[in-house]
């Protein structure tokens, strides 16, 4: 199958000619591109845009199957999954924790950390820490001062005020043995 030339800059100017026209002549235009009178709910402004999207959709191609299913779920009020927008395959996270450098990579079948492939970070943040945690939140993919990230920012204090006192209550017993010993 032969592959069709695009020439883009046409398609701008085209897209550009759909800005310039009056509210009769862009509808005149949806009957031609859809084949049916556009909405009366519609502006003038949402009629051109939907005009121009379609020219550019027929000249580079439409949305993605993952784009349209995202689409889809948000239309039908779910909540979107915030890994699965942000976190492409090959995404490296890097965390030090206990000073220990933890460095894992989104693969197409989950997170890979230390040669093994884990479905979720969750369970790779309590592998690390030996505690229940937000894998999310524990790899800092959570945005500060959210309201919804309220609980996990009091969360992330106590636990470091929890590990800054058993480093300085081990580095108290240390120095004591050592006086002693």
């Amino acid at each position: 199958m032969a592959q069709r030339t695009i020439n883009a800059a046409a398609i701008e100017a085209e897209v550009d000619q759909i800005r310039s026209l009056g509210i009769d002549a862009l509808r005149t235009r949806w009957r031609m591109l859809f084949g049916a009178v556009p909405p009366k709910g519609l502006t003038k402004d949402m009629i051109g845009r939907m005009i121009a999207y379609q020219i550019q959709e027929e000249a580079f191609g439409g949305l993605d199957r993952e784009t349209v299913r995202l689409l889809d779920r948000l239309a039908r009020g779910e909540k979107p999954n915030e890994l699965d927008r942000r976190l492409k395959t090959g995404t490296v996270l890097v965390r030090e924790y206990n000073e220990e450098r933890h460095t894992v990579t989104v693969v197409p079948d989950g997170f890979l950390w230390r040669d093994m492939t884990y479905s979720s970070l969750s369970i790779i943040a309590q592998a690390i820490t030996g505690t229940k945690w937000n894998g999310p939140r524990f790899f800092g993919l959570r945005v500060p001062n959210h309201p919804q990230n309220a609980d996990a920012a009091k969360e992330l204090r106590s636990q470091k005020q929890k590990s800054a006192k058993q480093n300085h209550s081990s580095v108290r017993a240390s120095d004591h043995r050592g006086a002693n010993g």
